[in-house]
C-alpha cells in the first residue's frame, strides 16, 4: 500500500507539471496585452511597458515559467492576480465555497437516488417502471445542461415571478440579516448562526442548480447501478442465497447492491471531479459566484495567475478525489489489493 501510494504521488507531481507546462505555454501564446489591460486603454506606451515591467511580463516565456514554478514548488504561492490585485490562493478561497456548495447538495441526491432508481430498474427488470426509468435516463444523458438550466429559469419565473433565480442569496436579505462568514457555505453559516431569513434564501436559491445537476448526472449513476445490479443478480451466491430460503429485502440490499458500490463509486467519483473542476457554464448561466465563473473572468482579462491558479488548483482536486476513490475501493470490497 505505501508503495502504491508513492507511486500514485510520484505520478500526480508528473501530471501536475504537465498541466503546468501546457496551461502556462497556451494562456502566453493568445493574443493580447495583458499589461495594457491594467493600464487602461488610453494609457501611453510608457505606462504600459512599466506595468508590464512590474508583473515580469517583458521577461523571456522560459524564465517567467521558471520563477512561477520556484514560487509555486517552493513557497506554495500561485501569484497576485492582475486584475483583482489580490494572491490567487486568496480568490481561490474566496469562490471555491460557492462551488463546493453548488456541487456537495446535488450529488447527495444524485447519489441516493441514482442508487435506488438503478437498483429498483434491475429488480424489476422490463417492466413498465424499469422503461420509464430508463426513459428518463436516456432524456438526462441527452438534454444539454446550459438548456435544461434555461428551461427551468423561465418555466420558475413565469409559475412563481419571485422564484430566485441566479445569485447565492438575496442581497437585500443579507443586508438586513448579516452574517458572519464562517466556512463560505451560506446554508451552513446560516444554520450555525440561526440565521434563518439568510438559510431560506440560499436554500430557494440552490433549488434550480441542483435540480439541473441532479436531472443531468443521475442518469449515469442509475443507468451503471442497473447494469451492474442486473450482472450481480444472476451470480451463483445470490441464487445459493435464494435457495437457502433468505428473504429477498435481504438478498437484494446486502449481497446485491452492496457489490455495486465499485462501479458506482467509480461514477460518483468522475462526476464529482467533473462539477467540482468545471462547473462553468451553470455558474454563468445562475449568476453563480464560483470558482468556474471567476475563471471564465480570468481567461477573458488575460490574468495568467489566476488562470493558472484555477487549472493548478482544478488539478489537484481531480488527482486527490483519484487517489481517495482508489482507497476506498479495498475499503468496499477486501479481495481487491495493492500489492
Amino acid at each position: 500500500m505505501v508503495t502504491y501510494l508513492l507511486r500514485r504521488l510520484i505520478l500526480a507531481f508528473v501530471s501536475i507539471l504537465g498541466v503546468l507546462v501546457i496551461t502556462f505555454t497556451l494562456s502566453h501564446v493568445v493574443p493580447g496585452d495583458p499589461a495594457a489591460l491594467v493600464a487602461g486603454k488610453e494609457a501611453d506606451p510608457q505606462v504600459i511597458e512599466q506595468v508590464r515591467e512590474e508583473l515580469g511580463l517583458n521577461k523571456p516565456l522560459y524564465q517567467q515559467f521558471l520563477l512561477y514554478f520556484e514560487r509555486l514548488f517552493l513557497k506554495f504561492d500561485l501569484g497576485k492576480s492582475i486584475i483583482s490585485k489580490r494572491p490567487v490562493v486568496e480568490d481561490i478561497k474566496a469562490y471555491f465555497p460557492a462551488t463546493f456548495e453548488l456541487v456537495a447538495i446535488p450529488m447527495i441526491l444524485v447519489t441516493v437516488l441514482g442508487v435506488w432508481t438503478g437498483a429498483i430498474s434491475a429488480i424489476w427488470r422490463n417492466s413498465v417502471l424499469d422503461h420509464i426509468v430508463r426513459i428518463i435516463t436516456l432524456s438526462g444523458i441527452s438534454i444539454p445542461i446550459f438548456w435544461l438550466a434555461l428551461m427551468l429559469q423561465l418555466f420558475a419565473i413565469s409559475i412563481f415571478t419571485e422564484f430566485p433565480i441566479d445569485g447565492r442569496v438575496s442581497i437585500t436579505v443579507l443586508l438586513h440579516h448579516p452574517m458572519k462568514n464562517i466556512s463560505g457555505l451560506y446554508i451552513v453559516d446560516s444554520m450555525l448562526q440561526h440565521n434563518w431569513p439568510v438559510f431560506k434564501s440560499a436554500v430557494l436559491h440552490i433549488i434550480l442548480p441542483a435540480l439541473t445537476v441532479t436531472f443531468c448526472s443521475i442518469a449515469q449513476i442509475t443507468r451503471i447501478t442497473r447494469a451492474a445490479m442486473i450482472q450481480v443478480m444472476y451470480q451463483d451466491y445470490i441464487r445459493t442465497a435464494e435457495a437457502m430460503g433468505i428473504s429477498s429485502l435481504k438478498i437484494i440490499y446486502k449481497y446485491g447492491l452492496r457489490n455495486t458500490f465499485i462501479p458506482v463509486l467509480t461514477v460518483v467519483g468522475m462526476i464529482y471531479k467533473w462539477l467540482l473542476a468545471g462547473s462553468v457554464l451553470l455558474e454563468l448561466i445562475f449568476s453563480w459566484p464560483g470558482i468556474g465563473r471567476y475563471a471564465v473572468n480570468a481567461i477573458f482579462s488575460l490574468d495568467f495567475p489566476a488562470i493558472m491558479g484555477v487549472t493548478i488548483f482544478s488539478s489537484m482536486i481531480v488527482i486527490f478525489l483519484n487517489l481517495i476513490i482508489d482507497m476506498l475501493y479495498p475499503v468496499i470490497n477486501p479481495t481487491v489489493k495493492y500489492e
